[in-house]
C-alpha cells in the first residue's frame, strides 16, 4: 500500500529522529485491520481538505504570478517578526494549488502545470526552511500546513521532498515547548497524528490520540498545583497562568479539535474512550455554548485578543453538535437543538443563568436576549496579554463589560471605531489617551468579585478598584427574565479627568427615542445631552432610570483603522472602518466622590411602550450604596442582596433579612413565604455560612443542622456549608418550604 511504501522509503527513520523518540515504524508490521483503519483515517482528513471549493480565477493568479524559483513576489519573505511573518500567504498558496490539483471537481485537476508549482514552491520552502519570531507559526502553523501538503499530494511528491518535509513536521511533537496543557497540546498531538497517518506509522498515531483524549479533563486533576491551565471545574478554560477566560478561544479550538478526531476515528480500533468524549460534551454545553448568545454568537466578553481579528463574532456552524450526535448518544437532544438552531431549523429556547467561579464571568441567556459581565479579581488578571500586536486597546475590556444582545449583530466590526474607553458596562476615567499596549494585563487587587444564580436568576458582583486608574466603583447587575438591572456606587476618583459609566456603544440600528421631562424625544444624529431623563429607546432596547438621570448620547458616525488595535501584517493593508455608532454614557465629573447610577436594560421592548414600563416596573431598588446593593423583582417574587459588610435589609413588608458576613444571597418567595435563598461567597475564605430572616419564614421539611428556628420571635436562622477548594465561589441553595 502507498502508505508503506512511504514509510519503508525511510521517512519513518525521519520521524525516529524528529518527532518521538523511540517511535519505531509498525505499519508493515501490523494487521489488516489496523492498516484498514489507517487508511480510513488517511481517507478521511484527505476528504475534508479537500472540501473547499477551487477558486478557478485565484489558482489562475497564482500560477501566473510564481517565479521558476516557486516563490510569489507580492510576499515579503525578508520579515520573520511576530507581526508579520506573510510567509503563511505562500503556505496558504501551496495548499490551494495542492488542492486545486487532486481535487476531481476542480478544472485544474492532475494539470501539470499545477503540479509543477506545487514542487517549485515547497521546494523553495524546503531550502529556506523560514522560522518566524513566533514559536507557534515553527510548532503549529507551519508543521500543520505542510503536514496537510503531503497527505493532500501524497505520492505526487517525490521521497526527497517527503524527507525534507519530515523535520519541519516534526517541530509539532509531544515534547516541543509549545506542547503545553491549555490548548496548545492537543493541536500538536493532532499535527502528529496525522502525520502518524501519512506515514502508516500505529505507534505515534496512538501516542497523539492517547494525547488528545488525555486532554479532557480538569486542570486540578492532573495533580500539578504549579499548572492550572486548561479546563476548570466550572467549565470555563485557561490557556495561561493568568487565569484570564479563553472559554471562547483555546477553549473552543480544544473542543473542535479533540471533536474532529473522536468523530473521524468513530468506529476504528482508535476510537476515543466514552469517558472522554462525554466530559467534552458537558464542556462543550455547559462552558462553551453558556458563553453564546442564543448557542450561535460569542461573546466578546468571553474572547480576548482575538475581537481584534476581522469576523471574530461571526455565528458558528453547525459542524462540532452535528459531529458529536454522530459519536455519541449523551446529552443528545441538547446538541440536537444546538444544531437545528445553528442551521436555521427552529428557534433558541435556551433560558439559564450563570456564573464562571474560576474566571469571574457571568452569563445570563433568554430566548429573546443575552447579556453578560466580564469581571476579575485578585485571584486573575483582568486581560490577556496583547500577544503578537492584537488586541492593542483591550485595557479595559475586563472592567465590568457588559454585553447586551438581541441578534448577535449589534457589534460586528465595530472595534475599529470604537471609543475604547466608552465599553458597555464599564466606569472609566475619560484619560487623553490609553496606556502602552504593554499595560493591557493587570493582576486584580480586590477579591470581592463573584456572581449568585440558582441557574435562572442570579446576580454579579464587581468591587473594582482599577489597577492602573486612581478609580474605585462597587458594581453589580440583577439578572431576570425581561430585564436585568445595573447598580453603581461608591464611585470615587481623583484625576483632572472626568469618569464615565457607559450603558453601551453599539452599532446604530435606527432610531433613537429618549423621554424625558418635556415627554418623547427623536434624536437626529450628533452628539446630546440629555438632561433628567427616564430613558432612551434604540435598537428595540429600552435603557430605563429609575430616578431622572443625566446621561450623554451620541448617534454618529464614528472612524478608525484595523492597525490602531491590530498590528498583524494584514491590518496596515486596510483602509479607515467608517461605522454609524450608537453610545450612551452617565458623566459623573472630574474627581466624583461617591457618586452612582442606577439603570434597567430592557430588550425587546418597542418604543411605544417604554413609559408603561417604567411606570408599573416590576424593579424595585431596594438599595444602592456601598455597604448594599439590593433588588427585589416584584412579579417573580425574588430578591437579590449584594452585601460588602454585614448588614440588614427589608426585601419584602415585614421580612428582613441579616447577615454577619459580606457576601451573595438570592431570596425567592412563594405566597409570601420564604422559599428558597441562595448564596455565595465572592472572597473564598468562608466555610460557612449564617444569615437569619425575620418573619416569612416557617418550619418546614428542612435539615435541622442548616436552619434553626425560633418560633416566639418569628425568625429562622439559615446556616449553609459553603463549597470550597476548586468550587469556593460556587452558589449553594436551600429549600425551606
Amino acid at each position: 500500500m502507498k502508505r508503506q511504501r512511504t514509510a519503508e522509503s525511510g521517512l519513518c527513520l525521519l520521524l525516529l529522529v524528529f518527532l518521538l523518540p523511540g517511535a519505531a515504524c509498525h505499519a508493515a508490521e501490523s494487521g489488516s485491520d489496523t492498516v484498514s483503519d489507517l487508511e480510513l483515517l488517511r481517507n478521511r482528513f484527505v476528504k475534508e481538505l479537500l472540501e473547499p471549493d477551487v477558486n478557478s480565477d485565484h489558482i489562475r493568479e497564482l500560477l501566473e504570478t510564481v517565479e521558476p524559483a516557486g516563490f510569489w513576489p507580492d510576499i515579503n519573505y525578508e520579515d520573520t517578526s511576530r507581526t508579520a511573518f506573510e510567509h503563511s500567504r505562500h503556505l496558504s498558496n501551496m495548499l490551494a494549488l495542492g488542492r486545486a490539483y487532486r481535487k476531481k471537481e476542480s478544472p485544474y485537476y492532475k494539470e501539470p502545470e499545477v503540479k509543477k508549482a506545487v514542487h517549485s514552491t515547497l521546494d523553495f520552502w524546503l531550502k529556506h526552511d523560514f522560522i518566524c519570531e513566533n514559536w507557534w507559526w515553527n510548532q503549529i502553523g507551519t508543521p500543520e500546513r505542510i503536514g496537510d501538503l503531503l497527505l493532500i499530494m501524497d505520492d505526487e511528491l517525490t521521497a526527497e521532498q517527503q524527507a525534507k518535509a519530515a523535520p519541519i513536521v516534526g517541530r509539532a511533537n509531544l515534547d516541543a515547548w509549545g506542547a503545553r496543557p491549555g490548548g496548545d497540546l492537543i493541536k500538536i498531538a493532532g499535527i502528529l497524528g496525522k502525520y502518524g497517518i501519512f506515514a502508516g506509522d500505529r505507534n505515534i498515531l496512538e501516542q497523539a490520540i492517547t494525547a488528545i483524549a488525555g486532554e479532557i479533563e480538569f486542570a486540578v486533576e492532573r495533580g500539578d498545583s504549579t499548572d492550572m491551565r486548561g479546563l476548570q471545574t466550572d467549565y470555563s478554560f485557561h490557556h495561561r497562568h493568568d487565569r484570564v477566560t479563553s472559554t471562547l478561544t483555546y477553549g473552543h479550538g480544544f473542543a473542535r479539535y479533540f471533536v474532529d478526531w473522536a468523530y473521524k476515528a468513530r468506529g476504528t480500533s482508535f476510537s476515543f474512550p466514552a469517558e472522554s468524549i462525554e466530559m467534552l460534551v458537558d464542556f462543550y454545553l455547559d462552558g462553551i455554548i453558556k458563553t453564546m448568545a442564543f448557542v450561535t454568537y460569542p461573546d466578546l466578553g468571553a474572547k480576548n485578543r482575538g475581537i481584534t481579528r476581522r469576523g471574530s463574532l461571526s455565528a458558528y456552524s453547525a459542524d462540532v453538535p452535528e459531529k458529536l450526535l454522530r459519536i455519541t448518544s449523551y446529552r443528545n437532544r441538547e446538541l440536537a437543538a444546538i444544531a437545528g438552531i445553528r442551521r436555521g431549523e427552529q428557534d433558541p429556547a435556551l433560558e439559564s443563568s450563570r456564573f464562571f467561579w474560576h474566571t469571574e464571568y457571568y452569563s445570563h441567556q433568554r430566548p429573546d436576549y443575552f447579556a453578560s459581565v466580564r469581571m476579575y479579581s485578585s485571584r486573575n488578571h483582568n486581560m490577556e496579554v496583547p500577544y503578537n500586536g492584537e488586541g492593542l486597546k483591550n485595557h479595559h475590556l475586563g472592567d465590568g463589560y457588559t454585553f447586551i444582545t438581541r441578534t448577535g449583530q449589534e457589534y460586528r466590526g465595530i472595534f475599529p471605531v470604537w471609543d475604547w474607553q466608552k465599553i458597555p458596562g464599564t466606569t472609566v476615567i475619560q484619560k487623553p489617551a490609553l496606556p502602552a499596549p504593554d499595560q493591557v494585563q493587570q493582576a486584580g487587587v480586590t477579591e470581592f468579585v463573584g456572581g449568585v444564580t440558582d441557574g435562572m436568576y442570579g446576580a454579579a458582583t464587581f468591587d473594582f478598584r482599577s489597577p492602573v486608574d486612581p478609580l474605585e466603583a462597587r458594581k453589580s447587575w440583577f439578572f431576570f427574565d425581561e430585564e436585568f438591572v445595573s447598580l453603581g456606587a461608591g464611585i470615587n476618583a481623583s484625576s483632572e479627568h472626568p469618569v464615565a459609566t457607559t450603558l453601551n456603544q453599539s452599532l446604530l440600528a435606527g432610531e433613537v427615542i429618549s423621554g424625558g421631562p418635556e415627554g418623547r424625544e427623536s434624536h437626529v444624529r450628533g452628539t446630546h445631552h440629555l438632561k433628567e431623563i427616564r430613558w432612551v429607546h434604540h435598537d428595540k432596547t429600552a435603557y430605563i432610570f429609575p430616578e431622572p438621570t443625566t446621561a450623554r448620547l451620541e448617534n454618529r458616525r464614528q472612524r478608525g483603522e484595523w492597525d490602531a488595535i491590530n498590528n498583524q501584517f494584514w491590518a496596515k493593508t486596510l483602509e479607515e472602518v467608517q461605522k454609524d455608532v450608537f453610545t450612551l454614557w452617565i458623566d459623573h465629573g472630574v474627581a466624583p466622590r461617591q457618586a452612582r447610577y442606577e439603570y434597567i436594560v430592557v430588550p425587546g421592548i418597542a418604543a411605544t411602550e417604554v413609559q408603561r414600563y417604567r411606570e408599573s416596573s416590576p424593579i424595585h431598588i431596594l438599595a444602592n450604596s456601598p455597604r448594599i446593593q439590593a433588588v427585589h423583582h416584584r412579579r417573580l417574587n425574588i430578591s437579590q442582596i449584594v452585601f460588602y459588610e454585614p448588614g440588614r435589609v427589608e426585601i419584602a413588608e415585614g421580612i428582613n433579612l441579616s447577615v454577619d458576613n459580606p457576601a451573595l444571597v438570592m431570596v425567592e418567595r412563594t405566597g409570601g413565604k420564604v422559599a428558597k435563598i441562595t448564596v455565595s461567597d465572592p472572597t473564598r475564605r468562608l466555610t460557612t455560612y449564617q444569615l437569619q430572616i425575620s418573619s416569612g419564614a416557617e418550619p418546614g421539611p428542612v435539615d435541622a443542622k442548616q436552619v434553626r428556628w425560633n418560633e416566639d420571635e418569628g425568625t429562622a436562622t439559615v446556616t449553609l456549608n459553603l463549597p470550597q477548594g476548586e468550587y469556593a465561589g460556587q452558589s449553594v441553595s436551600v429549600d425551606l418550604l
